[in-house]
């Protein structure tokens, strides 16, 4: 059987690797219909006899990961595409990705990524995975729209494509993210609720987003907004990283002197730039931001950064490669599903 692979696009934190790309912050695009469990776990029918998945660099950038004993005896490749390779995020899919590859046993799983937010680089990723013989596909998409003439490619090819985080529009196997305008407005509400509890009704409360077109912070951002709807806060427009921290800071640091009463960052990279520029100010504000990297979260302990948004990036890298290989080997025959895998509210006093 020709060996293919399984694209999953996800981030890479820390991880100093060469690639297709990588630099920024993680996004999620959700489709528009409300999200539902897709996930039927299949119990593997012969016990896994194989040696540990071990790492190593590709020379194409890529993260080399093999098992080769499964319940079907075939080897699937699995490819894990991510919009870079640098957040911690993105690590997180991968951890799950590497904890189901173990548990199957039968794969050969490699991680690659971007080195920017790029439609043309990410598609460059897919391209260059289908190949190298892809299997399937899981993807955390750069865009909705940009990256449909690889994922077509891939998938005539005979790849399965599964979304992680961030879906594009192409048809896929399943889509696991998290449902972003209703995590939004979970953030909107835990700010609402702190500064309400600090006697605090009105004020300034900017808003940070990564790009105009990174639709799941988009999405994120309309949910924020629409929890203060009717009261007397005012939130400007949207300002955005462009990968660029100073762009945050520098905006930071201005709603400081215009006595602004609280700050929300859409993912990681905004959070963690809005929590350092406070604590560098010496000052104390309102901050509700997204994601759980240590910078985040030692931000939280200290106090800083008020609440994050914890998402489940391992549950999108596991659950999704388990669907991607059940779809190869047939015991998953739905198309186009979704998942919801949900947020969690972290502070403080929940650390």
């Amino acid at each position: 059987m020709k060996k293919k692979a399984v694209l999953l696009c996800g981030f890479l934190l820390g991880a100093v690797l060469g690639g297709c790309g990588v630099k920024t912050t993680p996004e999620i695009i959700m489709p528009e219909e409300p999200l539902v469990s897709s996930m039927t776990v299949a119990q593997p029918t012969a016990s896994i006899d194989s040696e540990s998945v071990n790492t190593a660099p590709l020379d194409s950038g890529a993260q080399d990961s093999s098992s080769t004993r499964g319940s079907s005896g075939e080897n699937y490749t699995v490819y894990l595409i991510t919009m870079d390779l640098t957040d911690s995020y993105w690590k997180s899919i991968d951890d799950g990705c590497l904890e189901a590859a173990n548990e199957l046993g039968n794969i050969t799983y490699r991680w690659a990524g971007p080195d920017a937010h790029d439609d043309a680089l990410q598609s460059a990723c897919v391209d260059d995975a289908v190949a190298n013989g892809a299997d399937a596909i899981l993807i955390a998409a750069n865009s909705a729209e940009g990256i449909n003439g690889s994922l077509q490619n891939a998938a005539a090819s005979g790849c399965k494509i599964v979304y992680v985080d961030s879906a594009a529009s192409y048809d896929c196997v399943t889509a696991l993210s998290t449902d972003n305008i209703a995590a939004g407005k979970t953030a909107g509400q835990t700010m609402l609720q702190s500064l309400q509890a600090k006697g605090i009704t009105s004020g300034t409360i900017a808003v940070f987003g990564v790009t105009a077109d990174t639709a799941s912070c988009v999405a994120r951002e309309e949910g924020f907004r629409s929890a203060f709807a009717g009261t007397d806060f005012t939130l400007p427009d949207t300002i955005y990283m462009q990968d660029d921290v100073a762009n945050v800071k520098n905006a930071v640091q201005n709603g400081l002197t215009q006595n602004y009463v609280g700050f929300f960052g859409s993912n990681e990279g905004t959070t963690v730039a809005i929590g350092e520029t406070i604590q560098e100010a010496g000052t104390e504000s309102t901050i509700v931001g997204f994601d759980t990297s240590d910078a985040v979260l030692s931000l939280v302990s200290e106090g800083i950064i008020y609440a994050t948004m914890q998402q489940n990036p391992k549950v999108m890298g596991h659950d999704g490669l388990t669907i991607a290989v059940q779809a190869l080997e047939g015991t998953y025959t739905d198309t186009n599903t979704k998942t919801d895998t949900g947020v969690t509210v972290i502070t403080q006093d929940s650390l």
